[in-house]
């Protein structure tokens, strides 16, 4: 009744009307239209990438041609398939003929100077290549990296270098140049003479072990090639049983035997010097005093303890027979 007094009868009913009543729905504009068409393939193929990616290119890609990649009858591979597209994605857009002075339309590129991300890129070759030996990428010290595949392996190449054991070294040292020094001491593993490469030792595109060992220990690495320092021994050196490294450097030393130090001062790491020739005899004398020992020359400790990694004699428990 109070809003009858205010606004009068008629005002008041439509007022209720208007509460009664659902509000109006406003129609939704409609979504544009995508006019846009998907990316098309090139109707010939690698044909029509080789009228411009010919040998005389700045990107020559005919010696893919003698690489597993290019194998029509094998239907794992590319070309067994949509060919180059199979990698670079469409490229009816990007084969086009474009005025002097414009770009041809993008297509996937790899390498470090790639628009796609490197994630894109390995995404493209694990569609291939992910089995049970690159299972580990993700989550490796490799992948976390952002290390492209093409980072290490030539696709177009003849010979991949890096799956050569002469040509993978030099692969590897483009960034792990403290390694590359390493290897150029005088005691070394013969990488650089071509008898074993570094993926000998190492799982590079992943491993459950710490620095991509091939196996679950480093000393179950080192076992691979050195069988005999296996044991088990009846007469055991700890350190030799708990990591080859307390007394190696597996990459390169300027001590013999890839030794970290020369004995006697390796093995005095661990054995007290009282009571035991500790100091080489030169003639002269020793300021101070010491306990001078013609045995300590030449090889050290190893001319009397010569079974340093374990012996199997009955009376070898000095590790000297």
């Amino acid at each position: 009744m109070a809003n009858e007094k205010k606004h009068g009868p008629i005002a008041a009913w439509l007022l209720l009307l208007s509460c009664a009543l659902p509000l109006p729905v406003l129609a939704a504009e409609p979504a544009p239209a995508d006019n846009s068409e998907p990316p098309q393939y090139t109707a010939r193929g690698a044909d029509t990438c080789l009228k411009c990616h010919d040998e005389d290119s700045k990107f020559p890609v005919l010696s893919i041609f003698k690489t597993k990649h290019a194998q029509q009858s094998d239907k794992r591979t590319p070309f067994a398939k949509l060919q180059c597209e199979s990698c670079h994605g469409p490229g009816a857009a990007h084969a086009e003929e474009v005025e002097e002075g414009q770009k041809q339309a993008p297509i996937i590129k790899f390498g470090a100077n790639s628009w796609v991300p490197v994630e894109k890129q390995n995404q493209i070759c694990l569609g291939c290549h992910e089995d049970h030996s690159r299972i580990a990428w993700k989550g490796s010290p490799h992948g976390d990296n952002n290390v492209a595949c093409v980072s290490c392996h030539t696709i177009h190449a003849t010979h991949d270098a890096v799956l050569a054991t002469a040509g993978q070294p030099d692969v590897c040292f483009s960034c792990h140049k403290r390694q590359r020094a390493e290897f150029d001491k005088p005691s070394v593993h013969p990488v650089r003479f071509a008898q074993m490469a570094c993926s000998s030792c190492h799982a590079v595109h992943g491993a459950i072990a710490a620095k991509l060992l091939i196996k679950t220990t480093l000393n179950e690495t080192c076992y691979t090639c050195h069988a005999e320092k296996r044991g088990p021994f009846l007469w055991e050196h700890a350190p030799v049983a708990e990591n080859c490294t307390n007394c190696h450097t597996p990459h390169g030393s300027i001590h013999p035997a890839l030794l970290v130090k020369r004995a006697p001062l390796l093995c005095q790491q661990c054995h007290s010097q009282p009571g035991h020739p500790s100091v080489a005899r030169t003639g002269a004398g020793l300021p101070g005093g010491g306990n001078p020992s013609g045995f300590l020359l030449a090889g050290a400790c190893l001319n009397c303890h010569t079974q340093v990694h374990g012996s199997n004699d009955p009376s070898g428990v000095k590790l000297m027979r």
